[in-house]
């Protein structure tokens, strides 16, 4: 059989003088990463904002910022996210999925990776302080397959959250539109909004949705309890989804 004549290689580059040369072909992959970057980053200098804002969110009061100090010191961000994706065996169990906007005030945020425990992103308003204080206290007593620690001590330490008006300062300075005024009310407002029947009018104005309320159910002191169950009561509750999706709907 007559053998066909094998074309001669072209002088100048070819893939196979990229695949041979390992110094060349990791210049050339450097350069290739460099251009993908600069075009993935570069257009985000000139963006403002990469979180579309949403009607309803808010920075958190004093009082549920001192209970988000106290979730993340406890660990329960370990075990509990708070995202909920936009799957819809999620949707239908914990609520609409979550939005970018509902955590930019937070430094850190929680979305977390592994649930032994439900994620939390929805869980305001979904069980009274009572529920939350038995579960806090002993949870295989509403929770029986529970396998969460007991944390009984918070209603019985008094909540030292330090000066909140520094703490409120601080997040200012990275972005968290805190006024003069509540910056200034900071400590007051933490105490106002655990106290029973206290006239938080003013407050309310200002952090819309907030919750007053003897939390802990001893209204002799405001406990650590106070501080975790008014942070657990407000999440996912700022934004009025149901309102949102009307408004989409085509009429």
């Amino acid at each position: 059989m007559a053998s066909h004549p094998q074309t001669p290689e072209k002088p100048g580059f070819s893939h196979r003088t990229l695949e041979r040369n390992i110094t060349l072909l990791g210049l050339c992959s450097l350069v290739a990463v460099a251009i993908g970057g600069i075009v993935e980053i570069a257009p985000l200098f000139w963006v403002d904002s990469t979180i579309e804002k949403v009607e309803g969110v808010r920075p958190y009061t004093p009082l549920e910022l001192a209970g988000r100090n106290i979730y993340m010191r406890e660990g329960c961000y370990v075990c509990h996210s708070q995202m909920v994706r936009p799957f819809k065996d999620e949707v239908e169990r914990y609520g609409h999925y979550s939005l970018a906007a509902e955590s930019m005030y937070d430094h850190p945020f929680q979305w977390g990776s592994k649930r032994t425990g439900p994620d939390l992103a929805r869980v305001g308003g979904r069980y009274s302080d009572e529920w939350h204080r038995e579960h806090l206290k002993d949870p295989r007593s509403v929770v029986p397959e529970s396998i969460m620690p007991p944390y009984a001590f918070l209603a019985e330490k008094p909540l030292n959250a330090g000066d909140m008006a520094a703490h409120l300062k601080a997040l200012r300075n990275v972005g968290v539109p805190y006024t003069d005024k509540d910056i200034s009310t900071a400590n007051a407002d933490l105490t106002l909004q655990a106290t029973a029947d206290a006239d938080a009018s003013d407050l309310q104005a200002r952090f819309p949705k907030a919750q007053a309320r003897d939390f802990d159910g001893n209204p002799a002191m405001v406990s650590e309890m106070d501080a975790l169950i008014a942070y657990l009561q407000m999440l996912g509750t700022l934004v009025d989804f149901k309102a949102a999706e009307a408004q989409e709907q085509p009429k």
